[in-house]
């Protein structure tokens, strides 16, 4: 809990379809301590069970995304138990955020590090302003990937590469994260959080059960066989084929007509 008169760490508009939450550090680089972990886990669950919310964009104040985990925190006291904070602060963010029927949409400008790379890379899609950058900063102060970096960045850029972008603490500019994959899209700095709320209000428009079982057999592909795989999308397809979206989607398509879908 926030002690009293102190400003929110995390912010949380909803606008129609489309809620934005905010990343609200700027003083210290939107660093994650104790209270943002708190404040954007319940923001995340809070939005969950909002309904008419099928979109998430996750973005920062300030001239960056995220300086990564507070170490001044995390130093005091010393010798914390890491595993256990991680475990139980940090993985139920990205659990949270994979399992949910929102689209989970990242807006990184300046830079996203450490654990802030992290939480942006576990976003379903990523868009990053010309000037951003991820960076991997663990190497550098003697410590190793945590928040899912390494299965993220090897995924998108085999062993080798990623290997050497972990161990080096490379920096990862906008323009070579969309050509291997990290990223979507890359906007201009200037009136980049406008684009990415236009591609957000686009997404929100798509037929929400389809997006929602997308979603999850895409995140359940990386890890499944070819032939599980079939089966999960045929078990999806029956019920996406007998919604009220679909019918809506081949009646607007005989009469020429935008679909109005209702996520039933």
């Amino acid at each position: 809990m926030n002690a009293p008169n102190q400003a929110p760490t995390v912010g949380c508009v909803v606008e129609g379809p489309v809620a934005t939450l905010t990343l609200q550090r700027p003083q210290a680089m939107n660093a994650i301590n104790t209270t943002l972990r708190r404040e954007l886990l319940a923001a995340m669950r809070q939005l969950d069970t909002t309904d008419g919310v099928r979109v998430v964009v996750l973005q920062a104040a300030g001239g960056g995304f995220c300086a990564g985990n507070d170490l001044k925190e995390a130093l005091n006291p010393a010798h914390r138990d890491v595993e256990a904070m991680i475990l139980a602060e940090y993985k139920p963010i990205l659990d949270t955020m994979a399992a949910s029927s929102r689209l989970y949409v990242g807006a990184v400008h300046g830079t996203a590090a450490g654990i802030g790379m992290s939480i942006a890379l576990n976003c379903d899609l990523l868009w990053m302003s010309e000037g951003a950058c991820l960076y991997p900063a663990f190497a550098p102060i003697a410590l190793v990937p945590d928040g899912g970096a390494t299965w993220q960045l090897v995924q998108a850029m085999g062993y080798r590469r990623a290997l050497q972008v972990l161990i080096e603490g490379r920096r990862l500019p906008a323009a070579q994260c969309l050509s291997v994959g990290l990223a979507n899209g890359v906007a201009a700095d200037d009136g980049f959080h406008a684009a990415v709320r236009a591609q957000a209000q686009r997404l929100a428009e798509l037929a929400p059960l389809a997006v929602q079982h997308t979603k999850r057999l895409a995140r359940a592909a990386v890890s499944s066989t070819f032939a599980q795989t079939v089966r999960d999308e045929a078990a999806a397809q029956n019920l996406t084929f007998t919604s009220a979206d679909c019918r809506e989607a081949v009646a607007a398509f005989f009469t020429q007509r935008t679909p109005r879908f209702t996520g039933q």
